[in-house]
């Protein structure tokens, strides 16, 4: 990410703070006192382009459409690399695939578990 995606970042950041504390319409001067709150400093021009591209429109929806555009960016690429190296060990493979499905059954305490949820 640029210099400029990162300082572009904060005024996001500053407008989720704003959608998370109940104001559904952030101003100018809102995401002002929560940057100036931290000491940032502030382009008016980039936070009057992220105010009016997100004007009128609703955070939640967004962030659904964001989740689905990752949903589709495919990431990792270690799964290649295991199934090509499998073969070549020859007979340790079963015991690398009873290893994986032990890690599969065990299921680890998320946020989600304890009723926390980013989206929520």
């Amino acid at each position: 990410m640029t210099v400029h995606g990162l300082s572009r970042m904060k005024f996001v950041a500053a407008y989720l703070l704003a959608a998370l504390a109940g104001n559904s319409s952030p101003s100018a001067e809102d995401l002002s006192a929560i940057l100036e709150s931290v000491g940032c400093e502030i382009d008016n021009e980039k936070m009057e382009l992220l105010l009016s591209q997100l004007s009128g429109k609703d955070i939640t929806e967004l962030i659904a459409a964001g989740r689905e555009k990752f949903a589709s960016v495919p990431c990792g690429g270690g799964g290649v690399a295991v199934a090509a190296a499998a073969p070549a060990a020859g007979g340790a493979a079963p015991a690398a695939e009873a290893k994986k499905e032990e890690k599969v059954e065990e299921k680890e305490e998320s946020d989600d578990d304890m009723g926390f949820s980013l989206f929520d």
